[in-house]
C-alpha cells in the first residue's frame, strides 16, 4: 500500500464542480471523489497555514502543538508523521510546500547539528524533501525550481518574482502580480513550465523512481494561493458571471466585532471590499484551480499507466479556505465556513472500500484525522503515539463500518493567534491578547476572544453567518453551553506527551516497588 497525501493551498470547499460550483470544471478531481469518498464536513484547526499544516502533519491540535501562526516554528518536541513513518522503516517525501519552520532555538538548546542527519530531518518536519517550494517569495536551494526555469530561458535576477508571478503590460513593460489589478493578464511563464506543472512533474518523476518499492508522498501544491498569477490559458478561463456571488451584507458593518473591524482595516480586506478587486481576482483564482485539475489528471494517468491507482490511498484537501470578499474581507484566518471549512476526499483502492465509493460523508471530520488515517492505513501500531494524537482514523467512515447512529464527534474545534497582524497593532494590544477559539456543530458557531465579545451564529437560520448573536442577551443560555462545550474540549488536550499511555499504565500505583512506603501507619 503507498500513500499520496495531496494538499492544494487556500483552495475553498466550495470551488469545486463535485461540491457544487455551477462553472468552475474540475472533472480529475470529481473523478477522484467518484472512486472514493468526499467528507462534506471537513475542517481545518486554524484558518492560516502554518497552524493548519502542523496540525495535519502531527494529528494534534494548534493549542497542543504550539506552532499558532505561519512565523511559529514547530517545537523541536512534536513528532511528526514522518518520524512515526520512519519509525516503522518507511519515509515520507515531500514534492512542494509544507510551511515548516525549523526551530532552531530547541536544535540549539538540545546541541544538534543541523547540517546532521538528525538535524537536517527535524528542521524539515521530519519530511524527506524531494524538491521544497513554499511559493511565497523566491525559492531557495531547497528547490530546483529557479535552475529549471533559467535552463529554459528565462532569464533575470530572480526568474520567480520576473517570470511567474509577473506579466507584460499593454506598453511591454514588466508588471507584478502582487499587485492584483494585474493579475487578469498571463503570467510570463509558460503553462508546462508554471509551478503547478512543475511540481506534477517532481511527483510523477518520484514514482517512477521508486517504482514498486512502498512510498509514501505529500504533493502539497502552491495554488491557489496568491500571487494570483496565472499562465495562459488559464488567467482568461472564467469571466466575472462565472463565479460564484459574493457572500456579504451590509448589516455587518453595522456594530462589527472589534476585532474584525480592525481586520477589515488591513490593506488586504480593503482591496477586496472593492468590486473591482473581486471581478479581476475571482475568475483567475478560479482558473488556477482548473489548471490544478488539469494536472493531477496528469499525474493520475501516470499513475494508472504503471498500476500505482490499483495500490495507492489517495487524500485530497486544502489547508484553508480564502475569503475573496466574502463579509469584506480578504486572505482567511477568521472563523467563517468559507475559511474553515475544506475540501477532503479519500480514495481507498481496497475492496473494504467498496462499499463507500461513491458516497459524501456528512459527519465531522477535521484535519486531526489524517495522521491517524494514513497510520491505519498502513498497519502501522498507533499505541506508540496514543498519547499525543488527538485525531481519529477515518477506516471506519470509509469502510463504511458505522452506521448514523454510531458515535462520532458533534463539533469542530479550530482557534486563532493575531499577535502578528496589523489588527492586533489597531486594537493596541499586548502580543498575548490575540487569542481566539472557536467551536462549530450542527446549528452554532461559537467563537471565544480573549478579553474581546463573544461571538454566536445560528446556522440554521443564518447559514451565511451575517448576524453575529454574540451581545443578544438572549443567547446567553446558548452562548454559555457552547463556552462549557469549549472548556470541556480543552481539558482534554493531550498535553502530557513524554510519557506514552501504556507507560502511565505500568507505573500507576508501583511507589512501593520503587522502595517509596509513604502514608503507613
Amino acid at each position: 500500500m503507498n500513500i499520496l497525501f495531496i494538499m492544494a493551498d487556500q483552495l475553498r470547499w466550495d470551488h469545486l464542480g463535485c461540491t457544487g460550483h455551477p462553472y468552475l470544471k474540475t472533472p480529475n478531481i470529481d473523478a477522484l471523489a467518484k472512486r472514493g469518498v468526499r467528507f462534506d464536513q471537513a475542517y481545518v484547526t486554524s484558518g492560516v497555514c502554518g497552524p493548519s499544516r502542523m496540525s495535519y502533519y502531527t494529528g494534534r491540535y494548534a493549542v497542543s502543538h504550539g506552532a499558532t501562526w505561519n512565523r511559529v516554528p514547530l517545537s523541536v518536541g512534536e513528532v511528526t508523521l514522518g518520524e512515526m513513518l520512519r519509525g516503522a522503516g518507511l519515509e515520507l517525501a515531500l514534492t512542494g510546500k509544507t510551511h515548516v519552520m525549523p526551530d532552531r532555538a530547541g536544535l540549539q538548546r538540545l546541541q544538534i547539528d543541523g547540517n546532521t542527519e538528525l538535524g537536517t530531518l527535524l528542521a524539515r518536519g521530519g519530511f524527506d524533501e524531494v524538491d521544497r517550494y513554499d511559493g511565497h517569495h523566491a525559492p531557495g536551494d531547497e528547490s530546483g525550481y529557479p535552475a529549471y526555469l533559467r535552463a529554459r530561458g528565462y532569464v533575470g535576477a530572480d526568474p520567480w518574482i520576473d517570470h511567474v508571478i509577473s506579466a507584460l503590460g499593454p506598453n511591454g513593460d514588466v508588471l507584478s502580480g502582487w499587485h492584483m489589478r494585474n493579475v487578469h493578464l498571463p503570467a510570463r511563464v509558460k503553462e508546462e513550465h508554471s509551478e503547478t506543472a512543475y511540481m506534477t512533474d517532481q511527483a510523477i518523476a518520484f514514482m517512477r523512481h521508486v517504482g514498486s518499492r512502498p512510498w509514501v508522498l505529500h504533493l502539497s501544491y502552491v495554488k491557489p494561493h496568491w500571487p494570483y498569477m496565472a499562465p495562459a490559458p488559464y488567467h482568461a478561463m472564467y469571466g466575472s458571471d462565472q463565479c460564484l456571488p459574493v457572500v456579504r451584507s451590509s448589516d455587518e458593518l453595522r456594530d462589527a466585532h472589534p476585532v474584525l473591524a480592525a481586520y477589515r482595516q488591513q490593506e488586504e480586506c480593503v482591496s477586496f471590499q472593492s468590486d473591482e478587486c473581486i471581478r479581476t481576482v475571482r475568475p483567475v483564482y478560479q482558473g488556477l484551480i482548473s489548471q490544478l485539475d488539469h494536472h493531477l489528471g496528469r499525474l493520475f494517468d501516470a499513475m494508472a499507466a504503471n498500476g500505482r491507482l490499483d495500490d495507492t490511498l489517495i487524500i485530497f484537501c486544502a489547508d484553508h479556505g480564502d475569503f475573496l470578499g466574502d463579509h469584506w474581507l480578504g486572505e482567511k484566518e477568521l472563523f467563517y465556513d468559507t475559511v474553515q471549512r475544506v475540501p477532503f476526499i479519500i480514495a481507498d483502492p481496497r475492496r473494504e472500500a467498496d462499499a463507500t465509493r461513491g458516497t459524501v460523508e456528512s459527519r465531522f471530520v477535521e484535519c486531526v484525522d489524517v495522521v491517524p488515517t494514513i497510520l491505519d492505513a498502513l498497519g502501522i501500531d498507533q499505541g506508540p503515539h496514543q498519547h499525543r494524537l488527538e485525531g481519529r482514523s477515518l477506516q471506519p467512515l470509509l469502510r463504511g463500518e458505522l452506521t448514523p447512529e454510531s458515535a462520532w464527534r458533534d463539533f469542530v474545534f479550530s482557534e486563532l493567534d493575531y499577535s502578528f497582524r496589523e489588527a492586533r497593532l489597531l486594537l493596541q494590544k499586548d502580543v498575548h491578547q490575540c487569542r481566539a477559539f472557536s467551536l462549530r456543530d450542527t446549528r452554532w458557531r461559537y467563537v471565544h476572544w480573549l478579553d474581546e465579545p463573544e461571538q454566536l451564529f445560528d446556522l440554521q437560520a443564518d447559514p451565511q453567518e451575517f448576524n453575529d448573536l454574540g451581545r443578544d442577551t438572549s443567547t446567553s443560555a446558548v452562548r454559555a453551553a457552547m463556552r462549557e462545550k469549549l472548556l470541556g474540549f480543552l481539558e482534554r488536550r493531550r498535553h502530557r506527551i513524554t510519557l506514552t499511555d501504556a507507560q502511565i499504565a505500568a507505573g500507576t500505583a508501583q511507589h512501593k516497588r520503587a522502595g517509596v512506603f509513604f502514608g503507613q501507619w
